[in-house]
């Protein structure tokens, strides 16, 4: 035990010697691993109930990409990381717990498609619950509503046996994939909220024990547990927010001859507004995004807020126009039709450096084009095929799932996809597409050959010499004489 002060007044608190994290995803498996790489003297057991993750964990091929992250696996594991199955066991040892489940937008019932699915929340709160013989401190760790915390401790309390006593925390994560571990080892701040008592002030200062091994105590926020739990999905509403604005931004570009790059670059100098998630695209994708949004709305429309419903609820459709719109130009660009066309799309993954793909862009925009007849060529340097043709022939995206596989392939290598191809769409934003022999792609495809950037990440000029036509993101571009004089002839 040691002593704080907190608040003015003094408190001991725990420091801690066995850390448990129920679920082994994007956000338990990173979190975990950095923690037990700055606090060595801390056992840190990731638990899962998929034996496959659990054995990938155990592998040389982990189950997410993360540049870093396999290196401090390495070092660390079976010293004092462990990746286990054994959850009941991992809980019963350990004097804090994180809970980081998935929690997924809801797909039926009450709040269908806005609310936050919180049953394996709920699920992990009555095993805790039912094993535990000494008292813990529990951590939310997943996006979850204002609230959920009260929800996890009345489940706790309601089937806590004697003696074992509970304090449950909120404690945000703020994670960017593609940049996790650097986000984990550097983060803006770390937010921790607790009851306001003694012994939650004590259970909160034990974690931010934890964290100060290596992040400033200043950069270590505390707060009460809604403030921390609604702080989340507040930061994740003004990024999409952003986002979806500077995309409202570039079809008024497109239209008017403006370039979004440059009325980006001189809205962002502006110090009130600054410069960052001002960059026009395809669409945001993600699992926090679109999923944090929508669980604003709900929040809102349960707490009889409609007109601040229907604001955050703008920001979720402006963001899926982007997606149509994008779709929309490459059939009209394609002389207004995709059937049996050969399209290389370059990017499946929401956004580089991640193989994650959910609620990608390229998902949306691959069937639009497929729902047209379009023949699709997919390369992804990380996302597996399994997981391509997983999304696109989801039940909730797709009909018919076996004319999805007749129209679509995946290729190990772009240069391979793009053999013979009508256009390239880029749809991620992996530095391996601004490298590439465009003039060796050029001399292999269908002409008039056609790129469309939905990233904004390749030289247009230097394509366009090359002979591309090239379509982009909130910028008119000079078409050549071809897309012109078809475009006069189908008006005549």
């Amino acid at each position: 035990m040691r002593l704080a002060k907190i608040n003015g007044d003094f408190c001991l608190y725990m420091t801690l010697s066995r850390i448990c994290c129920i679920g082994a995803g994007y956000v338990g498996g990173p979190t975990c691993t950095i923690i037990a790489d700055k606090c060595p003297d801390v056992t840190v057991t990731v638990t899962d109930l998929s034996q496959d993750r659990i054995n990938q964990w155990n592998s040389d091929d982990l189950p997410i990409y993360e540049p870093g992250l396999d290196e401090i696996v390495r070092r660390r594991r079976n010293k004092n990381l462990f990746f286990s199955t054994d959850v009941k066991k991992a809980v019963i040892e350990a004097e804090l717990i994180f809970i980081c489940v998935n929690t997924p937008t809801k797909n039926y019932g009450l709040g269908k498609g806005r609310a936050a699915d919180l049953k394996y929340v709920e699920a992990a709160a009555r095993m805790i619950a039912e094993v535990a013989n000494q008292s813990k401190i529990v951590v939310e760790k997943s996006t979850v509503p204002v609230k959920a915390a009260e929800s996890i401790s009345n489940i706790l309390k309601a089937n806590q046996r004697r003696g074992v006593q509970y304090q449950v925390l909120s404690n945000p994560e703020f994670l960017a994939e593609g940049t996790a571990v650097n986000d984990l080892l550097n983060p803006d701040r770390v937010l921790i909220g607790g009851e306001q008592t003694k012994e939650g002030r004590e259970a909160v200062e034990s974690l931010c024990w934890i964290y100060s091994h290596w992040v400033p105590r200043e950069n270590i926020i505390t707060m009460n547990t809604w403030s921390s739990e609604l702080s989340k999905l507040a930061a994740n509403a003004f990024l999409a927010q952003r986002i979806s604005s500077i995309n409202a931004m570039s079809a008024i570009c497109e239209m008017t001859g403006a370039d979004v790059t440059e009325v980006a670059h001189a809205v962002g100098t502006d110090t009130r507004i600054g410069n960052k998630f001002l960059k026009a695209s395809v669409g945001f994708g993600g699992s926090c995004f679109q999923k944090d949004v929508l669980n604003m709305v709900y929040l809102c429309e349960c707490l009889n807020l409609p007109e601040v419903a229907a604001y955050w609820q703008q920001v979720i459709n402006i963001n899926e126009y982007q997606k149509r719109r994008f779709a929309n130009r490459i059939i009209e660009s394609l002389f207004n039709t995709v059937t049996n066309k050969k399209l290389a799309v370059f990017g499946f993954s929401f956004k580089k450096d991640t193989g994650d793909t959910r609620e990608s862009a390229a998902i949306y925009v691959c069937k639009y084009l497929t729902d047209e007849g379009a023949n699709l060529r997919i390369y992804d340097p990380k996302v597996t095929d399994k997981k391509i043709f997983s999304e696109l022939t989801n039940p909730l995206m797709c009909e018919d799932p076996e004319r999805v596989k007749e129209l679509v392939t995946t290729y190990p290598d772009p240069y391979e996809a793009a053999n013979g191809t009508h256009a390239l769409v880029i749809c991620t934003e992996w530095d391996q597409f601004t490298t590439l022999d465009y003039s060796r792609i050029y001399q292999k495809m269908l002409k008039p050959a056609f790129i469309f950037d939905g990233r904004l990440i390749l030289d247009h000029e230097a394509l366009m010499k090359i002979g591309f036509q090239v379509v982009t993101i909130g910028k008119k571009l000079q078409r050549s004489n071809v897309h012109r004089s078809f475009s006069t002839s189908s008006q005549s």
